[in-house]
């Protein structure tokens, strides 16, 4: 198993693109905290790719890249552990998480029973086409930065999208689920993802806008269905296949 190799973080060209780890809870007051902080970088470089499941990550080095204690960064691995994003195993130490092909099956069920339930919700406000301005910004700078070549912000916008969708009804225990669930898809993708120039996403979160603008519940439903169908299409690793197949085809190094 490859070990953790550590670089500094590029920032994305857009500063709008929000950092998967900001979705996930009310930000808290003040500066963050050594173990918030170490906590946020590990879960983007996991979001934004620059880690792949099944990398390892080692506290001596984790250490050295935030300069903070070993107690910092044993805490940091425990609350990722607990959002599922690193799986920490007795005598194996920390890696990022990686599905089993029935976790696969089970979040991707999941992420359509909430998705589903968000779009039940919307389409029953009377003013839910005005709410939906900011979505259709963020869509529009979505596909600026898939064709600028800005990927992190293009993953970061394509998964800010369903949690922006779901914080539109103020239910802050619908968000957090979702965007739970949102970042353990984002780990399964890009194990088996084998197309990362799919122009996809943009257009098909613009189809779910429309149909929830005009309040067309089975439409946008349907519409959210073939987008995650779509991204689930895009695994090349067979359930039940050796998921170190994929990884081992793709180009990305796990990085920090």
């Amino acid at each position: 198993m490859a070990m953790l190799h550590l670089k500094p973080a590029r920032a994305p060209q857009d500063p709008k693109a929000p950092r998967a780890s900001s979705l996930r809870d009310p930000k808290p007051a003040g500066e963050p905290s050594d173990v918030e902080r170490v906590y946020g970088e590990i879960f983007d470089a996991a979001m934004d790719r620059r880690l792949l499941p099944g990398a390892k990550l080692t506290e001596s080095a984790l250490c050295a890249a935030f300069d903070c204690s070993r107690g910092t960064v044993r805490a940091a691995l425990a609350r990722l552990a607990h959002d599922k994003i690193v799986a920490i195993e007795p005598n194996r130490g920390a890696t990022v998480w990686q599905a089993s092909p029935k976790e696969v099956r089970d979040v991707f069920a999941m992420r359509r029973a909430l998705e589903c339930i968000v779009i039940d919700m919307l389409t029953a406000l009377d003013d839910v086409a005005g709410r939906l301005a900011p979505l259709r910004e963020m869509v529009e700078r979505e596909q600026r930065a898939f064709e600028q070549g800005d990927r992190i912000s293009w993953l970061r916008l394509s998964n800010a999208f369903h949690v922006e969708l779901a914080r539109l009804l103020d239910n802050q225990v619908l968000t957090e689920m979702l965007a739970g669930l949102c970042a353990r898809t984002t780990l399964i993708i890009a194990l088996g993802d084998a197309s990362e120039d799919s122009t996809c996403s943009y257009l098909e979160h613009r189809d779910i806008l429309d149909c929830i603008a005009r309040r067309d519940a089975a439409g946008a439903r349907t519409a959210m269905d073939h987008h995650l169908k779509d991204c689930e299409q895009r695994m090349d690793a067979a359930p039940g296949a050796d998921p170190w197949t994929a990884l081992r085809r793709h180009s990305l190094t796990p990085t920090l």
